[in-house]
């Protein structure tokens, strides 16, 4: 009875609280970054017993060592927490401990860099799905320091997935369609709608990820998807860029530095709304960022910090009637909340944002919500305008749940990229 108690205790504080992924809680943590093992551009989508395959780090700002735990949550295709007991998912522990730790050198900010390669042998899990990877202080589940998804994969179905362009007069030369043929020949699915869920990403944002997908042909072991309106996506641009790999030697994005302050500051050159500028075709990094530093031989416990003051400029110098505009990517988790919400000017007729970020390079877009909808999605309509020729990658997930399991499994994953089909 008692290990029955404990049980539910541990089950209960792992699930219960701070289930917003890719969400940092802490002020003073900065610099997470979670990524496949010497690949800072790799999401973290692992195969299932792959010990260390993936890297994270992260800064604690107050500069002393403090004791950081992590456990991992299992979560449902939605990513909301299974109802499955933590031993029947994990593997050894259900929680680990950060060794690995460097106080910070040269820089001019002190900080504490923590690095851990995660699963650890000890502490892992054991059955395919999506993971909440959260860190906090002192096992004590409230004091939650940052979440970031693991997705553990199995590679049960076969997946054959290509972009089109959408039949649709009205958007063809504005979205782009994704349409793919899954392989069940290796899983027994009585029930589509019921057992299988189909996830489709684009540049591995959550945001605007479409779900909710069935079959539109089922011949013999192939479930074709490719509805004319199932998964279609505004194209976008290509991303946004700013190196910041030195505050001495500065890019062409870069306005002016100031040291004058603890904390160095970086005032950007302003962003300009791109909904009429001609589409350029450049090698961007889908929106995600690397820690990088010139100035330093080892940017993770060397690179320095500096508040980044971003400038948006939309064409009427006015701002967006029922909009919101946020600054997206993975330096801000593609969050829409106070910490990424831009605010309007009026002197000088543009929104403004100040980001606390380390050396590197980092590539983002800007993104409006309609604040009267919490739930609607992001959009880039507004902001930097849709071009069906921008290079999107789009990955497609498959859970499957037999009628005996508590929990959505991940059994198969692919990413194409659309610079392959629609140029």
């Amino acid at each position: 009875m008692r290990s029955l108690f404990i049980s539910f205790l541990l089950f209960w504080s792992f699930s219960s609280f701070g289930q917003d992924p890719d969400m940092v809680y802490m002020p003073n943590i900065q610099g997470v970054k979670f990524c496949l093992t010497g690949n800072q551009l790799g999401y973290p989508i692992i195969n299932l017993g792959a010990v260390g395959a993936t890297e994270l780090h992260f800064d604690d700002l107050d500069g002393y060592v403090k004791n950081y735990n992590y456990t991992f949550v299992m979560c449902n295709a939605d990513w909301q927490p299974a109802d499955i007991n933590p031993f029947d998912y994990m593997k050894g522990f259900l929680q680990g401990r950060f060794t690995q730790y460097r106080a910070s050198s040269i820089a001019k900010i002190k900080y504490v860099h923590y690095m851990i390669n995660l699963p650890e042998a000890g502490c892992m899990p054991k059955i395919t799905g999506n993971y909440l990877l959260k860190v906090y202080l002192n096992n004590d589940t409230s004091k939650l320091a940052f979440t970031k998804r693991l997705l553990v994969m199995g590679n049960l179905v076969n997946i054959g997935a290509q972009v089109q362009h959408p039949f649709n007069n009205e958007i063809t030369n504005t979205h782009q369609k994704v349409q793919f043929t899954i392989d069940k020949s290796r899983i027994n699915i009585l029930n589509p709608a019921q057992q299988l869920k189909i996830v489709v990403l684009q540049n591995y944002r959550w945001d605007n990820a479409i779900t909710g997908m069935q079959p539109t042909f089922m011949r013999g072991n192939a479930f074709e998807y490719n509805g004319e309106q199932d998964c279609v996506f505004p194209a976008g641009k290509e991303y946004r860029w700013v190196n910041l790999e030195s505050f001495r030697f500065q890019s062409e994005r870069i306005d002016s530095v100031s040291e004058r302050n603890k904390l160095t500051e970086v005032y950007l050159r302003p962003d300009p709304e791109r909904t009429k500028f001609v589409f350029q075709s450049y090698q961007d990094f889908d929106g995600f960022f690397q820690t990088l530093s010139t100035d330093v031989s080892n940017p993770w416990w060397q690179g320095d910090y500096a508040k980044v003051h971003f400038t948006y400029v939309p064409q009427s110098r006015q701002p967006y009637p029922n909009a919101d505009v946020y600054i997206a990517g993975e330096m801000t988790g593609y969050q829409t909340n106070d910490s990424t919400r831009m605010e309007f000017n009026n002197d000088i007729g543009a929104y403004e944002k100040t980001l606390i970020l380390k050396q590197g390079y980092y590539s983002y877009i800007y993104v409006t919500k309609d604040p009267r909808n919490p739930n609607a999605k992001t959009d880039t309509y507004t902001t930097e305008g849709n071009y069906w020729q921008a290079e999107n990658n789009y990955t497609i997930l498959v859970y499957y749940r037999s009628f005996s399991d508590r929990a959505d499994e991940l059994v198969g994953a692919t990413t194409v990229s659309s610079i392959n089909f629609i140029r």
